[in-house]
C-alpha cells in the first residue's frame, strides 16, 4: 500500500458505488483516493471530489486486509439465534457518509427472530436518514449479507419504511455525542 499525504493509491481495479446515488463505478489501479470511512468492514473514499462506497471484498484494493467481522462468535449451541446476536451484527453496518452505526443512528425500527423448528428467519424494519437515499439497497444487501452469516439463520426479510420519519431525536446518546450534537 502506498500512503502519501492521506492518499492511498488503489493497488488494483475495483467495483465501488458512488455516494449518495449508488451509481455503480470502476476505480482504476493507480488512482490516488482519500480514505474518509473505515467502519465495519466497507470503505468511504473521496475521489475527485466525489465520494465512493468500496465494500470489504475489494479492501486489498486499498492495501487492506478483507476484515473478517466476528460473526462465529455469536454461535449458539442450541441452534436458535436471539435478537442480541442480530443487533450485534446490526451493531457492524454503517451509513457510508455518517461515521455511526445504524442502531446507534436509530435507523432499525424493528428486530425481531422467529423461530420454527429448525429455522430462524429475522424480521428487520429500518429507514434511512433521507427518505430519497439511493444507498438504502446497497446498505440492505449489506446487513443481509452480514446476517446470514450468524450460525443457524436461515432467511432474512430487510424492509425498509419511512413511518416515523427518522429524525435526530432517534439517535442515541453515544452517536449524538460522537458526532458533536451534545
Amino acid at each position: 500500500m502506498q500512503l502519501r499525504a492521506n492518499l492511498i493509491t488503489l493497488e488494483r481495479d475495483c467495483d465501488a458505488k458512488l455516494i449518495p446515488s449508488a451509481t455503480p463505478v470502476t476505480l482504476r489501479k493507480g488512482e490516488a483516493v482519500m480514505l474518509t470511512q473505515a467502519l465495519g468492514g466497507s470503505y468511504t473514499v473521496e475521489l475527485h471530489g466525489n465520494l465512493v462506497r468500496i465494500e470489504n471484498k475489494d479492501a486489498d484494493a486499498l492495501g487492506f486486509t478483507v476484515e473478517e467481522l466476528p460473526i462465529a462468535l455469536y454461535a449458539n449451541e442450541s441452534g436458535r439465534v436471539d435478537e442480541e446476536q442480530v443487533w450485534a451484527v446490526l451493531a457492524t453496518c454503517y451509513d457510508p457518509e455518517i461515521p455511526v452505526n445504524i442502531t446507534e443512528l436509530g435507523l432499525v425500527y424493528r428486530c425481531e427472530v422467529v423461530h420454527h423448528e429448525a429455522t430462524n428467519h429475522v424480521i428487520i424494519e429500518m429507514t434511512l436518514t433521507a427518505p430519497g437515499c439511493s444507498m438504502g439497497p446497497v446498505m440492505i444487501s449489506e446487513i443481509d449479507q452480514k446476517l446470514k452469516k450468524i450460525p443457524g439463520v436461515t432467511s432474512t426479510d430487510i424492509q425498509l419504511v419511512f413511518d416515523p420519519p427518522w429524525n435526530q431525536a432517534l439517535m442515541s446518546e453515544a452517536a449524538k455525542l460522537q458526532l458533536g450534537m451534545l
